[in-house]
Order: structure tokens, then sequence, then C-alpha cells
């Protein structure tokens, strides 16, 4: 988050640094300076204007009111507030007209719902969207950094033999596909599908939209993927899908079968822009396009999408001056 700050040239008078006890003799560059790291505190939050929060979705919860009653419009980026009918759960692309309201706590969307629903609200201008059937392929870095260190022990151990398990005892990463993302339900569900099939709904204001997704994770470092099936009232062609993406902000159509060009995990990661590709039509159903994207799940799947929220905020801010 703080590089795509850089990056972006984010317009900022100060920068803080906010996390618990243990980080706080830490110190960030950032914009080739030091930045101390500070404990947060009720009244760390005096004075700010933007707050991007990159917790879990307890401390969310805990810290969010308190920095809005500090004045401070909040993007949190965990679970904890996607489903609140009052809050906002903006992908810029797609629904920024949210933020024109002016709300003071927005949710940043999950990692695989951003990039689906940035690919399928181009269409809904050619046509009625029905049905979407995702499965996503989820690389690891979305586990954090203790999965990441896990997947590399496992890859450098299964050159020798098989790779062990995780420290847990759960299947390995390394040399695997596991489709099981967060905590199963009741009904068989994971967490992730869960929050696929609600923010996908929410995001597009299709509450009763038919989603079906299973999520697996995959041993790759940085970048999820997906293959989408997804009805419509009415045909579409490959080529329509094509040229409506390359009108959309924020997707690059990498899709050419002649020259082997389609998206991959390793080419979008470090990219902002959602690759798409493999379209084509659905030979069971006339009304159903498939196709294959993939992004970088750490830039426009969580500290991107959060760092242009707050750009639309700071914008709106200034046109009020």
């Amino acid at each position: 988050m703080l590089s795509i700050l850089e990056q972006r040239a984010f317009p900022l008078d100060d920068l803080r640094l906010l996390a618990s006890e243990r980080s706080a003799d830490r110190v960030v560059r950032f914009r080739d300076r030091d930045v101390a790291v500070q404990p947060v505190s009720e009244r760390a939050f005096d004075g700010v204007s933007i707050a991007l929060f990159a917790t879990s979705a307890e401390l969310s919860r805990q810290w969010a009111p308190i920095a809005q009653a500090a004045g401070a419009v909040v993007v949190d980026n965990s679970s904890a507030f996607r489903m609140e009918p009052n809050v906002p759960l903006v992908v810029p692309e797609v629904n920024g007209a949210e933020l024109e309201r002016r709300p003071t706590l927005i949710a940043n969307a999950n990692c695989v719902a951003i990039p689906l629903v940035m690919t399928l609200q181009p269409l809904r201008a050619l046509a009625t969207l029905q049905k979407v059937v995702v499965s996503s392929y989820q690389s690891v870095s979305g586990a954090g950094a203790e999965a990441l260190d896990e997947l590399e022990r496992g890859v450098r151990a299964g050159l020798d033999g098989p790779p062990p398990p995780r420290t847990d005892g759960r299947p390995a990463f390394a040399y695997n596909v596991l489709p099981h993302i967060d905590k199963f339900d009741a009904e068989g569900w994971t967490g992730e599908e869960r929050k696929i099939i609600n923010e996908t709904r929410r995001m597009l204001d299709l509450p009763a939209l038919a989603v079906t997704p299973t999520s697996v994770r995959v041993p790759v470092r940085v970048g999820h993927s997906a293959a989408v099936v997804a009805t419509f009232d009415r045909p579409l062609e490959p080529e329509d899908a094509r040229a409506a993406w390359r009108r959309a902000p924020g997707v690059r159509v990498v899709d050419d079968p002649a020259t082997e060009r389609y998206p991959t995990p390793l080419e979008a990661a470090g990219l902002d822009d959602v690759l798409v590709g493999r379209t084509r039509r659905d030979p069971s159903d006339a009304n159903a396009l498939v196709w294959f994207l993939a992004s970088d799940n750490l830039r426009k799947g969580a500290a991107l999408n959060a760092v242009q929220i707050a750009e639309r905020i700071a914008a709106g801010a200034a046109t009020t001056r």
C-alpha cells in the first residue's frame, strides 16, 4: 500500500503509520525519508483525513469507529464491513458513484470479487447478466507471509522427496492444489466462496444474481486467476466482449490463440490492470460466454483498489474547498 501511494504520487501533507505496540519501533522509508511507526491509540487519529486500514476484521471493527469519530474517512481492507448495508463496497471503475455521497467508511472488496466484477461490468452494457460460474485459482500470498514461507519450504523440500505438510499438519501448498480457502460452513461452502457470491452481487447491485464459485489455492506466489462462465439474456460474440473490455479502464485484453497469448498470474504480478482472455462461446449454451482472467491480488485485489478509493475521496475533498 505504501509503495502504491508513492508510485501514484498520492497527494498528502503528512503520513502517519500506526501499528500495534510490538511494531512501534519500526522505521519505514517513504518518499526518501524515514517515517517512524507509532502505536495505535485514540489520539493517533487526530488530524487524519483518510485512514487506510490493513488489519484483521476484529481490529477494523474496534478502531474504524474511533478513526471516524476523530474525523477520518476510513477505507477498510478487511471483511468486517463488506456486507453492512450502510457501508459502500466499492471498486471505483465499477461503482465509484457510491463515493459521491461522501461516506466516512468504505469497504474494500475481496481479491477475487474485484477482478471478477471488473470483467463482468463492461459486458452489462451489451446484455443482461443472469448467471456466473467461477473457478478461482488463488496464489499463496493471499494467505499471508507465513503461508508464502510454507510454500517456499515445501518447494525446496519437494525437490528431494514428497513435499511435507504445512506446520499445522494440513496439506502442502507446494506441488498441490487445494479446494479450500477459509472455513467450511454447514452446507460445504468455504468462507472465500461465500464472499465471492455476496460481494459480486452487492457491487453489481444484483442481489438475486446466481453466482456459483469454487475457490482453489494453487502453488503460485502472487497473482489470482479465474475461469468464468457468464450467462446472459442473449448471445454475445467474443469480439464484442473484447471490444467492451478494451474500452473499460483497468482491464487489459490478452487474447490471441494464434500466438498463444492469454492471461497468467506470473504476467499479472506487479501490474495494475486485470488481464482477460481465452474468450469463447459456450458450446452447450448459446447465451453463455467463457473467459479467463488474472490479476495481482496484492495490487488491484487489495492495496491498489484501496488507494484508488482514497484518490477519489481526496479529489472530492479538494473540490469542496
